[in-house]
């Protein structure tokens, strides 16, 4: 079955609901799992819950079959992306246009031409598909 993940903030912003009904059609058109992943940062320490995350979803979208809601703790938002989606075995990632740029800004420092969407789909095998939120 075809695996679609995406990281969205908590609570919702305007970005991330754009990006989420993006990757909500693609996951129906696809009969895929969804993931839609929030990574809470250490530093911040937010200790915000899978029910929490679920519950802001659901008041935005409904209930959605074949989802689950992960949130994971780490330091690096963009590392941590990284590892859920290898984790996944996502095989589409579904990003807005912020993260794409914070991750080109992370990859530059290892990188002379960070085109992020080749260098996931050469690491990691996946399709990247990236929102923008014109509103």
């Amino acid at each position: 079955m075809t695996r679609v993940v995406v990281p969205v903030r908590y609570p919702l912003s305007k970005h991330s609901r754009a990006t989420l009904s993006e990757a909500i059609r693609i996951a129906k058109d696809r009969e895929a799992e969804l993931t839609v992943l929030h990574v809470d940062l250490y530093q911040e320490n937010r200790g915000v819950t899978r029910a929490e995350l679920k519950r802001a979803v659901e008041a935005s979208f409904g209930p959605l079959e074949r989802t689950r809601y992960v949130v994971r703790r780490g330091f690096l938002v963009e590392e941590t992306i990284l590892e859920e989606i290898a984790a996944d075995e996502a095989d589409v990632i579904v990003i807005g246009s912020k993260q794409a740029s914070r991750w080109r800004t992370m990859l530059r420092r290892f990188l002379d031409d960070p085109d992020i969407e080749s260098y996931l789909r050469e690491k990691l095998d996946c399709t990247v598909i990236t929102v923008r939120d014109d509103e």
